[in-house]
C-alpha cells in the first residue's frame, strides 16, 4: 500500500524584490499509529512512506523487540485521518509488552515522548566500541555528499530529514527520509536490519543535529559511528563517549569536527572522494 508523500500548496513569494503568486510542493505529514496486539501503543506525526521499515525500526529502538524475527506480521491500514500500522508479535514478546503497556504520543519535534521516567530518558546504550570499523577523512566527506544526493523528497520539498547507512568502500546501502529526524532514523534502522546487514559494519549519517536519542538509536542498531551536518548536544557527546561511538558533526564540504573516539578516523586524502 502506497500513500502520497507530497502535496502542492499555494504560496505568495517575494523574489528579487517582486511578489509572485504560485505554488510549491510540500511534504505530507500524517498521524501514524503503531498498534501491537490490537492496541494502540504510539502515534507519531510522520511522512507516510517506508512504513514497514518504520515499524521494525521503531519496535527495535523502543525496546519492544530485540530482532526482526520477533515480528510475525505488519499490516498497514488506512483510516480517515491517518494510518494504523498493526504489528503482530511473537507470543512471548507480546506478553512482555503487555506488562509495560503505556499510552504515548510523539510529535515530530520530540524523540523521547511517552517515556515514564527520567531514567528511561537517559537509559544506558549498547557498547559499540568492539566494532573494527574504520573511516577515513574521505569517507566522512563522501558519506554526507552521497546522502545529500540520495534524498529525492528533500530535493522536491526542502522540508524533510534524511538518514543513511554508509559502508566504507561500498557507499550508502540505504537511505530513508521523513519530516521527523527520529522517524527517518527509525526507518533507516528498520531498513538495515531487514536487509540482514550488521549495524557494526557501517556508519549512520544524518542531516539533523545530534541529540541524545539519535545516539541511542544508532547504538541500538550497533553502529559505532554517527555523522551529521549539524552540531551535537552535550548529553549526546557524553552518551557517545560512554558507548564507544565516534561522533562526527558539523560536516561542511571538506571540513568536520570529531567529538568522541577519534581513533576510528584515519587520515586520508580528501581527493579520494569521487
Amino acid at each position: 500500500m502506497t500513500f502520497a508523500t507530497t502535496a502542492r500548496a499555494p504560496e505568495t513569494a517575494r523574489r528579487n524584490g517582486v511578489m509572485h503568486s504560485g505554488s510549491r510542493i510540500v511534504p505530507e505529514e500524517v498521524p501514524i499509529a503503531f498498534s501491537y496486539g490490537g492496541s494502540s501503543h504510539a502515534v507519531m506525526m510522520a511522512t507516510p512512506a517506508d512504513l514497514e521499515d518504520f515499524a521494525v525500526g521503531f519496535s527495535l529502538t523502543e525496546g519492544i523487540i530485540a530482532k526482526p524475527a520477533e515480528i510475525s506480521a505488519v499490516e498497514i491500514v488506512a483510516g480517515g485521518q491517518g494510518i494504523d500500522v498493526q504489528v503482530s508479535l511473537a507470543d512471548d514478546v507480546a506478553d512482555r509488552l503487555q506488562a509495560r503497556r503505556r499510552s504515548m504520543a510523539g510529535p515530530v519535534g520530540c524523540g523521547l515522548c511517552g517515556i515514564e521516567s527520567i531514567e528511561q530518558a537517559v537509559r544506558p546504550v549498547p557498547d559499540v566500541s568492539a566494532s573494527p570499523l574504520m573511516l577515513s577523512h574521505a569517507d566522512i566527506v563522501r558519506a554526507v555528499s552521497l546522502l545529500n544526493e540520495a534524498q529525492p523528497l528533500h530535493r522536491e520539498t526542502r522540508a524533510v530529514h534524511g538518514a543513511g547507512f554508509y559502508l566504507p568502500g561500498g557507499g550508502l546501502i540505504a537511505v530513508r527520509e521523513d519530516v521527523g529526524r527520529h522517524n527517518a532514523l527509525d526507518k533507516l534502522c528498520g531498513a538495515v536490519i531487514r536487509a540482514g546487514e550488521s549495524g557494526g559494519n557501517g556508519a549512520v549519517v544524518v542531516t539533523s543535529r545530534l541529540s541524545v536519542e539519535m545516539v541511542q538509536k544508532a547504538a541500538i542498531l550497533g553502529s559505532p559511528a554517527l555523522i551529521a551536518i549539524s552540531a551535537p548536544t552535550a548529553l549526546a557527546i557524553r552518551t557517545a563517549e560512554a558507548a564507544g561511538m565516534t561522533l562526527v558533526a558539523l560536516v561542511r564540504g571538506e571540513d568536520f569536527e570529531i567529538f568522541t573516539h577519534p581513533h576510528r578516523i584515519s587520515p586520508g586524502s580528501i581527493a579520494d572522494v569521487a
